[in-house]
């Protein structure tokens, strides 16, 4: 398996090299499926995705021309270690913080906190996370109207992974990068780096606001969008004392202790792992419907825990298909959800198909 994996990564590297030496880089344009002003930009594709052929809408950096994104100098910069800054203790404090406080769980177990637990992580994981920030918000699969985007991207924020300007612009960078140098969180530097290790690095302001500025300058300009950026954290406290105080005083403390633990800590638990399970397993194990020159697989179990997020080689073969599972047996409840807002007029232009990406493509062209 391993030695596989390092086979497709050289390949990737060596395709890689000869398109930045032959200046054969595509630019292919790349809709971002909301209601901005102004004009789409054109967007460099990094690393050619083959098969399926069709595919007309491989890459998702949204990088116009006028930020002057060198390709190339990203990919042989050196860099050094990621380590050089120090810890991100705020962010690992965090993290840690969550797993700690759910350790309370099976003290403060109750039937009403495992309902608000599973209730939320729905929630926040499919609607917030998985349909918010991966498929409308970094993928375009969808259009909708304003104020919709910015409730996807307030629960997505409660998920607790992060804002949309940063989980957006990391996942850009992946797809732009996948399984090579510049991938923010690739198997190839540790299956444990992939999984949560990555987050944990000191970055400096200059690179966390040029990572913003080169991947996500669509949704940098958004008022909405940079507003619940500002509050991130914020919200959470507001929401663990909702639970805690709507639980105790509608009956006693230890209820509202349960609701805190698990509509909080357990539910943003669950979550984080399911999610990260997509960069970090499914870039591992599984199958492989096609053939793309990164390492992405579907994998059963993580397709069915993270809301059909699991199925990723089918996504990174057509990332901006909002219909993950392509087999009939390959279950997309994040999908389902998408079909239920085309239906009731809260959704459109959905990508679900092949032919979607190249007509979308050519609509903004």
């Amino acid at each position: 398996m391993f030695e596989n994996f390092g086979r497709v990564h050289s390949l990737r590297e060596k395709d890689l090299r000869m398109s930045l030496q032959s200046g054969s880089m595509l630019e292919t344009p790349g809709p971002l499926g909301a209601d901005y002003a102004g004009e789409i930009p054109l967007q460099p594709i990094c690393c050619k995705v083959s098969p399926p052929v069709s595919e007309t809408d491989q890459d998702v950096s949204h990088v116009s021309h006028s930020d002057h994104l060198d390709l190339q100098e990203m990919a042989h910069e050196k860099t050094p270690s990621v380590w050089s800054n120090g810890i991100d203790w705020p962010t690992c404090i965090w993290i840690m913080g969550i797993h700690v406080l759910a350790l309370a769980a099976p003290f403060f177990f109750t039937w009403s906190g495992l309902a608000i637990c599973l209730g939320l992580c729905w929630f926040t994981g499919s609607l917030g996370v998985c349909l918010g920030y991966h498929r409308l918000l970094t993928h375009g699969s969808f259009s909708t109207y304003r104020p919709v985007r910015w409730f996807f991207a307030f629960v997505g924020g409660i998920s607790g992974e992060g804002s949309a300007l940063a989980w957006v612009a990391n996942h850009r960078k992946h797809h732009a990068f996948s399984d090579l140098p510049g991938d923010p969180h690739s198997p190839r530097d540790g299956g444990f780096w992939s999984h949560m290790l990555w987050f944990f690095p000191m970055k400096s302001a200059e690179t966390v606001n040029s990572l913003v500025h080169r991947w996500t300058p669509d949704l940098e300009k958004d008022p909405g969008i940079q507003f619940l950026h500002k509050t991130f954290l914020l919200w959470h406290f507001l929401i663990g004392g909702a639970l805690l105080g709507t639980g105790w005083s509608l009956y006693d403390w230890p209820t509202g202790m349960s609701w805190l633990v698990w509509g909080l800590a357990v539910r943003m638990l669950y979550v984080f792992h399911v999610t990260w399970c997509v960069n970090s397993a499914t870039h591992i194990w599984g199958y492989r419907n096609y053939e793309t020159s990164d390492n992405s697989r579907n994998l059963w179990w993580v397709g069915l825990l993270a809301f059909g997020e699991g199925w990723h080689n089918n996504h990174h073969a057509y990332q901006r298909m909002a219909q993950h599972g392509h087999k009939w047996w390959e279950i997309d409840t994040t999908y389902w959800v998408i079909n239920a807002m085309r239906l009731t007029g809260l959704a459109w232009n959905v990508v679900d198909s092949r032919e979607g990406i190249k007509r979308s493509a050519s609509s903004a062209s």
